[in-house]
């Protein structure tokens, strides 16, 4: 004992509960008879003779040392400090409350700690046992009638009420005693809230456990389960050990709800979101778009001479039309876009991420015709077509009734231009809009004026370097603006129905050109055309006669081969099949450009008889050894060869690339490593000149393009 600790009174002795006296790091100095029957032990010298560090050996939780002394030095006293212990000699598990207080030097100093200790581990157990009767009588009441769940957590075991299995038409032998047998039943898409739900229950940051969820029953049905409980039982470190509950069967009201929310929210008549959500998922897409920086278009679409339909056919005709452009509207979009009936005839689409000009042309025009198309009511036709008015968000607007007001301006914009056609909001886009109506207007003259040319590029034979075909390409040489691109005028005559006439004239060139070459250079020598989906959709398609008209001409069908994209094969109207079908039947061959981007499989390959496929440049542009885009070029030759289609690979731009296509089989290369889209003139002279792009050893066979 320090010289300075005062003596200690006989009272220490007489104290009903444990007293002590211990250093700072757990020696104990003094036990009262109290304290050592507490530990267990007979005599204070054998319980001071046994303990090295009281603390360390005493707390169940080791962590409850460093709060006592931290708590004690801080304050310079503790009072009621509660803990589970170790009665030191038996190891038995106790409750104790002590109360203590720091005995300091005169610098203040820490001699040593002074304290009580009070067993109150009965008090503890009634306190216990009295807390899980009130909550299991709240349940009880709570829950009266509905089925009910005693779950022993750390043994898994759960048992479950007769009334409980039978709400989902389980008897007692269909269902093992175990939580987990119930969880199995649990929607997938609903189990996350809930071990969500139960954890917040077992670290007590909610009174009760509540969670709705469905619950798969015995006839593959679902239904809609309310769960309540409450842990009655916890171990020593505050683990739940036991927990019961109630299910209570919320399906009606579940069905009520969605019911409710569905006429508040969606068009009875088209089954599209109404005003109300279309404004909400607006707000939505708007507070997406200002984090990403995206930009949306709002469009306001009006179906034109709508009411002379419904005038003259009656209103449940009427109806069937608006249900008919509603699917047609909706299967035009992304699953990202959103459409909404506003009333009557007129329409919302919301689309998102749209680049800066504004949704896509051919986007807006397909949206267009798909609407426009005839529409079968009672075996009768009808027919009507639509305006769209669109605005931007944020270039327009950014709060939604100043977005709708510009929509709804650009709508009265499309309909007094003609109707059947889109307009735009914002200035910028006006002006866009008139320049291309401009366009327009030229490109309708530039055929009379002679404004277009034709180039050709290149497809050589990867065995042995010789040109075996040429793409045909069209060029625009417009009077004062000079070049136009392609990517610029092909839509625009697209959407003013020129594209067939300026695809037949392209024809036409390719036609005698191709003859001069097989004449002079190459009998068997191939011209490749591109045709626009748009031309397979034309009452009367230019391409109808192709065969007639090379056949007139002394040229086999081999002679041209029409060049489609993927797209087109899943066009399943029967008057795009019926003429690629006819196009095969005379003859012309069909390549399928830019393979690997789109939708096509191999079902469609083998049933338009497809003869070449050309692998798209962004799988050629990065082609190295042991690359990803060398081992899906591999993979398309190797399918392509094993239906009886030869390959073509665009964008070739090295003499590496090149000869890693040869390696793999590929049959043929274009891009301008071999050459750029040339005038007919020059590519006569690689031809004369027996051009020969032999970057690689020469290989005896040269192969043949038909």
């Amino acid at each position: 004992m320090p010289r300075n600790a005062p003596p200690l009174s006989s009272l220490f002795e007489l104290l009903p509960m444990g007293a002590y006296r211990s250093l700072p790091d757990g020696r104990q100095l003094r036990a009262n008879a109290a304290l050592v029957r507490l530990n267990g032990y007979q005599t204070e010298a054998s319980m001071l003779a046994a303990v090295n560090d009281i603390s360390l050996e005493w707390y169940v939780d080791p962590g409850r040392r460093e709060t006592f002394k931290n708590l004690i030095e801080r304050h310079g006293q503790i009072t009621d400090f509660v803990s589970e212990i170790y009665r030191h000699k038996t190891r038995e598990r106790i409750w104790v409350r002590e109360t203590a207080h720091v005995v300091r030097d005169a610098n203040g100093s820490v001699l040593f700690y002074e304290g009580v200790v009070e067993d109150i581990t009965a008090a503890r157990e009634q306190q216990a046992n009295a807390l899980s009767a009130e909550a299991v009588w709240k349940l009880a009441l709570e829950a009266t009638g509905d089925g009910v769940w005693d779950w022993h957590i750390q043994t898994g075991e759960e048992l479950l009420s007769p009334s409980c299995k039978a709400i989902y038409g389980y008897s007692d032998a269909d269902l093992p005693d175990l939580a987990s047998a119930l969880d199995e039943l649990t929607h997938p898409d609903d189990l996350q809230a809930m071990h969500q739900d139960r954890q917040a229950h077992f670290e007590g940051r909610t009174p009760i456990y509540v969670n709705e969820h469905r619950v798969r029953c015995k006839d593959g049905t679902w239904k809609w389960i309310m769960s309540r409980g409450a842990v009655i039982a916890r171990d020593a470190q505050g683990l739940p050990l036991r927990m019961i509950g109630t299910h209570t069967d919320i399906t009606e009201r579940k069905r009520s709800q969605a019911l409710i929310w569905q006429q508040a929210n969606f068009d009875p008549l088209t089954g599209l979101p109404n005003r109300r959500m279309l404004r909400d998922r607006l707000e939505q897409h708007m507070r997406h778009a200002r984090r990403t920086g995206e930009r949306l278009a709002i469009l306001f679409m009006d179906l034109d001479h709508f009411k002379e339909v419904n005038d003259t056919r009656g209103h449940d005709q009427g109806d069937d039309l608006l249900k008919q452009a509603a699917q047609r509207i909706r299967s035009s979009l992304r699953d990202s876009d959103t459409v909404a009936r506003m009333g009557g005839d007129e329409f919302t689409v919301v689309l998102s991420d749209v680049p800066p000009g504004g949704p896509p042309d051919r986007m807006l025009q397909d949206m267009l015709q798909a609407v426009s198309r005839p529409y079968q009511l009672l075996g009768d036709q009808a027919f009507v077509s639509a305006s769209i008015g669109i605005t931007l968000f944020p270039d327009d607007g950014t709060d939604v009734e100043a977005l709708f007001k510009n929509a709804d301006q650009a709508l009265y914009a499309a309909k007094g231009a003609g109707r059947n056609r889109y307009s735009y909001f914002t200035p910028a886009l006006q002006s866009a809009a008139q320049a291309r109506a401009r366009l327009a207007t030229d490109l309708r003259s530039a055929m009379q004026q002679q404004q277009f040319h034709v180039l050709y590029q290149p497809i050589v034979c990867l065995k042995g370097g010789v040109i075996r075909k040429a793409e045909a390409l069209i060029r625009w040489q417009h009077p004062t603006r000079g070049l136009v691109s392609p990517t610029e005028f092909i839509a625009l005559a697209e959407s003013i129905g020129l594209i067939d006439e300026l695809g037949d004239w392209v024809f036409e060139q390719a036609r005698m050109q191709v003859k001069s070459w097989r004449e002079r250079f190459e009998p068997e020598f191939q011209i490749s055309v591109n045709k626009s989906p748009l031309q397979f959709q034309v009452a009367r398609a230019s391409c109808d006669d192709w065969g007639a008209r090379l056949a007139a001409a002394g040229l086999p069908g081999n002679a041209i081969a029409a060049e489609i994209t993927e797209g087109l094969l899943l066009d399943t109207h029967d008057q795009v099949s019926e003429r690629l079908l006819a196009l095969r039947d005379s003859g012309v061959q069909v390549s399928l450009d830019d393979f690997g981007t789109g939708y096509s499989s191999l079902a469609y390959l083998q049933k338009f008889e497809i003869d070449f496929i050309k692998i798209d440049q962004s799988f050629v542009r990065h082609l190295i050894p042991d690359s990803t885009d060398l081992a899906l070029c591999r993979a398309i030759i190797a399918m392509a060869h094993a239906l009886g289609i030869r390959v073509v690979a665009e964008g070739v731009e090295s003499e590496e690339q090149a000869r890693l296509l040869a390696d793999i089989g590929c049959d043929f290369g274009q891009g301008y490593w071999f050459s750029r889209p040339i005038p007919a003139a020059e590519f006569d002279q690689l031809l004369a000149a027996g051009h020969r792009f032999a970057a690689w050893p020469d290989q005896s066979s040269s192969g043949s393009p038909t």
